[in-house]
């Protein structure tokens, strides 16, 4: 199970530090993995050591039989596909390669050109993608998203209830511009910072305050000690441990901890279905569908998807909430939400330390305020370009280029931007020169009138993941070729017995199936080997695709279950709060 995390980590360049709960975690893990082994028989153990091994070799021989003795185009494409369906569900290398082999293998197996197989790496939906994430990565670069996120906490308060709340909804706006891993990676630490705030004040306030008509033992504590009595400490220290009270507090207390840090996580890819750049498989739907059926007249864009998404991922967030409130913190309104009470001393911490932490960001600067308006300029031109009830800008300002201009023109358009607009004010110096002060002005004629950009390369090279765009890249040259090849034809004919069952039970089971398999493996992995068999079972049952595709794709993404299904998950397990189990139930 914890295989393909570290295939994960070395993809994405994460650095685990030795010292850190997820470490230790892995390495308990790895002891596990060893004790299996060594208690295993003899002959199975050399078979589970070189199980990669076996695996990246194997499959493809095994499955050789099939373009022979089966001598079709349709054949020598499915054998490409099941060796990458292999391959990526297993991750015996890493997914970003797996994506290069229809590069390889589909020109020499003679099912598509090199010319028409790599033009599906570099389309118009990856360039969707690839602008979208400048711009979040822009975001992430003068701490915007921080802000954004502190700001709306402070809004909601801290009440447990609505803290939960603030958490899931500033993690879910976030996460629909903005990578999910980012998002969760900005979001753990606030919430481990309030939960460490609230803990200490929750330990203060049983040190100080005594009991009515008792002794403080915090306070004979600390007075014994002075004589240096330690066995008494001892004893004390037992005796608040035994408290059943306090039993049952610590008890709550990590009930809470679990909550929290599971809501962060949990909020990150459901927020991300909401628009079609905020996760791989929502790309993966739009570029399929332009693969599979170019006269759809692009009925899937950035308008239209939000307007399908948006509500769908309210209702998924209100019942994650609800959900985790019964789980984890119980159904007393009084006490979760405050009704009719004041703040106790602990929610005072938790709100100062929001307010500690918005301090040190500072006043907003001309750098935010331009990354600010930029991202706000792109959300307008997306939902303006062609809104379906009015014309859009695309056909009112270039006439009959409303074919040509697609969601990736205003994407790059922004991007462009960011690298040409300068991150602080120019100012005008030297026009004004005085001879008295020749030196000054020398200094002044070094300056640069342009400051450094609001993005540099380096920055971009460095944060982009290229392995999500290949692995785009490689599903829509799988999706391409099984077109083209009548692969996807073939399967709808095998399908076709299924037209006897009805829409809605295809549709649920298709999205039970997703859920689970994407458990396993990578979100956009799953999208790309489903969506085109999903495409074909629709054709052949005659409905639209959409009704199965949308489902599936949404479906791809709730990945909840365990920490290696998805990176959100895995950054909220280092922090030691909560089990496998927890996320399980």
């Amino acid at each position: 199970m914890l295989e393909p995390f570290f295939h994960w980590r070395q993809a994405t360049g994460i650095q685990v530090l030795a010292n850190s709960p997820l470490s230790a975690r892995l390495c308990t893990g790895v002891k596990c993995v060893s004790s299996v082994l060594s208690m295993a028989p003899t002959c199975l153990q050399s078979l589970l050591r070189y199980r990669f091994f076996a695996i990246l070799f194997l499959t493809p021989l095994l499955l050789l039989p099939l373009p022979f003795v089966v001598a079709t185009k349709e054949a020598r494409c499915a054998y490409i596909i099941i060796i990458m369906a292999v391959y990526w569900c297993t991750e015996v290398i890493p997914l970003s390669v797996t994506s290069l082999m229809p590069v390889v293998f589909f020109p020499l197996l003679g099912v598509q050109t090199s010319k028409k197989v790599c033009l599906q790496y570099l389309n118009s939906t990856v360039m969707l993608f690839f602008g979208g994430l400048i711009v979040a990565i822009s975001v992430e670069q003068w701490n915007l998203h921080k802000r954004i996120a502190l700001r709306v906490l402070l809004i909601l308060g801290v009440k447990p209830a609505l803290l939960m709340l603030g958490f899931m909804l500033v993690t879910a706006f976030l996460s629909m511009w903005i990578s999910n891993t980012a998002t969760t990676a900005m979001m753990v630490p606030i919430v481990q910072a309030v939960l460490d705030e609230l803990d200490i004040t929750e330990h203060e306030l049983t040190t100080v305050e005594p009991a009515t008509g008792q002794t403080n033992t915090a306070i004979e504590l600390e007075e014994k000690s002075k004589s240096g009595s330690t066995a008494v400490s001892g004893v004390s220290n037992e005796q608040v441990t035994d408290d059943p009270k306090s039993s049952e507090e610590t008890k709550r207390w990590k009930r809470i901890c679990k909550g929290m840090t599971l809501c962060v996580c949990y909020a990150a890819s459901i927020g991300g279905t909401a628009t079609l750049t905020g996760t791989g498989p929502n790309m993966v739907l739009k570029g399929q569908m332009n693969q599979l059926y170019p006269d759809s007249n692009d009925i899937v864009d950035f308008a239209s998807w939000f307007g399908f998404s948006f509500p769908n991922m309210l209702l998924m967030l209100a019942l994650a909430w609800l959900w985790l409130q019964c789980s984890f913190m119980g159904l007393n309104i009084k006490k979760n939400w405050g009704c009719g009470t004041q703040k106790t001393d602990k929610e005072k911490a938790a709100y100062s330390v929001l307010k500690a932490e918005m301090k040190k960001l500072g006043p907003m600067s001309y750098a935010e305020i331009n990354v600010l308006l930029l991202f706000i300029l792109l959300v307008v031109l997306w939902f303006s370009r062609n809104p379906g009830f009015i014309k859009g800008w695309a056909s009112i300002l270039f006439k009959g280029a409303e074919k040509y201009i697609t969601d990736s023109v205003p994407a790059m358009f922004v991007a462009l931007l960011l690298f040409v607009l300068p991150a602080h004010k120019p100012k005008c110096i030297g026009w004004n020169t005085s001879t008295s002060d020749s030196e000054q002005t020398e200094e002044d004629k070094k300056k640069q009138f342009f400051s450094p950009p609001l993005l540099e390369w380096n920055v971009v090279q460095r944060k982009m993941p290229w392995n999500i765009v290949l692995l785009l890249g490689g599903g829509f040259a799988l999706a391409d070729a099984s077109a083209n090849s009548g692969l996807s034809a073939w399967m709808g004919r095998q399908m076709t017995p299924l037209g006897s069952i009805p829409p809605w039970a295809i549709a649920s089971v298709i999205s039970f199936i997703t859920a689970v398999v994407t458990e396993c493996t990578s979100n956009v992995a799953t999208a790309t080997l489903f969506l085109p068999v999903f495409s074909s079972l629709a054709e052949s049952i005659r409905i639209h695709p959409l009704y199965v595709m949308l489902p599936s794709t949404l479906s791809a993404s709730f990945a909840f279950m365990l920490p290696v299904a998805t990176p959100p998950n895995a950054i909220v397990f280092s922090y030691g709060h909560i089990r496998v189990l927890d996320m399980v139930r």
